[in-house]
C-alpha cells in the first residue's frame, strides 16, 4: 500500500509534463484555457488521493490505574484513494459534488503492558480498512483569474468498510485484532485550487475528515477493554482531473 501511495506524485508529474511544456512555449501570452468549461451544468472526472489515517482514542476513566496496561498510543499510517468525480454547477461559484471512492486506510494502535514480574511487553495492532465511500460536498469557488481559481469545500461522507474484521474470533494475544464497526460517517472540510489546462481541469485540494460514531466493538479482550471509544480522523491530499 505504501509503495502505491508513493507512486502517485510520479504519475502526476508524467501527466502534467506535456501541458507544462506547451505553456512554456507561450511565454508572455495569456491564453484562457477551456473558456466554456463553466457553461456546462455537469462535469465528470476522476481523482487520486494520498491519505494519512489515524484514530481519536478515548480511554475509560481509571483504565491506566486499575489494570496492567500502561499506555495506548495511536500512530497514523499512509494510504490512498481512487474515485470518480461528478459535479453539478448550481451557479457560477457554487457546485454540488458527489465523489464515490475506494479508500485504503491503515492505522496502528500500540499497547504497553506491565507483566507480573515488572517487565514491559508491547503489542502493535494494525487496523487496515478498505472503505467504499460516498462523499457529498458543497464547493464554493472564486471567479477565475486567467487559468486559476481557489475554492473551499464542506460536507459529509458515509463509508462502508469492505475489509471489516468485526466477526473475527479473538483467542490468542498475538492474533487478536481490534474490531471496528463496518459503517462510519464523517464531516469533511477543506480547500484547494483549480488550474485550467488546455485539455482538462486539474485540481489540488487538502481536506480533513472527522468521524462521528464510536467505531469500537468491545469484545472484552485486553486490547478493547481499556478503550471507551475510537473515532476516525483522516487528512487527504487529492488531485482531481475533470473534463
Amino acid at each position: 500500500m505504501r509503495r502505491i501511495a508513493l507512486l502517485l506524485p510520479v504519475l502526476l508529474v508524467c501527466l502534467l509534463a506535456p501541458s507544462g511544456a506547451r505553456a512554456q512555449g507561450q511565454v508572455g501570452v495569456k491564453v484562457e484555457n477551456l473558456p466554456n468549461f463553466d457553461l456546462r451544468r455537469f462535469h465528470f472526472g476522476f481523482l487520486l488521493s494520498y491519505n494519512s489515517s489515524d484514530l481519536f482514542v478515548k480511554l475509560k476513566p481509571g483504565s491506566l490505574l486499575n489494570d496492567s496496561i500502561l499506555a495506548v498510543d495511536h500512530i497514523r499510517r499512509p494510504g490512498f484513494n481512487l474515485g470518480i468525480v461528478s459535479s453539478l454547477n448550481l451557479n457560477d461559484n457554487l457546485s454540488l459534488r458527489f465523489i464515490p471512492s475506494l479508500s485504503f486506510q491503515d492505522r496502528l494502535l500500540k499497547y504497553t503492558f506491565r507483566k507480573s514480574d515488572g517487565s514491559l511487553i508491547i503489542f502493535e495492532k494494525a487496523i487496515e480498512s478498505t472503505y467504499l465511500e460516498f462523499p457529498l460536498l458543497m464547493k464554493l469557488r472564486s471567479d477565475r483569474i486567467n487559468n486559476l481559481a481557489v475554492y473551499l469545500l464542506a460536507g459529509g461522507k458515509f463509508g462502508i468498510d469492505m475489509a471489516s474484521q468485526k466477526d473475527v474470533n479473538n483467542q490468542i494475544d498475538d492474533e487478536i485484532v481490534v474490531k471496528l464497526d463496518k459503517y462510519d460517517y464523517s464531516v469533511e472540510a477543506g480547500g484547494g485550487f483549480d488550474m485550467f489546462l488546455p485539455y482538462f481541469k486539474f485540481g489540488v485540494e487538502l481536506k480533513f475528515s472527522y468521524g462521528i460514531p464510536n467505531l469500537l466493538i468491545d469484545d472484552d479482550t485486553r486490547f478493547s477493554a481499556p478503550l471507551e471509544s475510537l473515532r476516525s480522523k483522516v487528512w487527504v491530499l487529492t488531485f482531481t482531473f475533470e473534463g
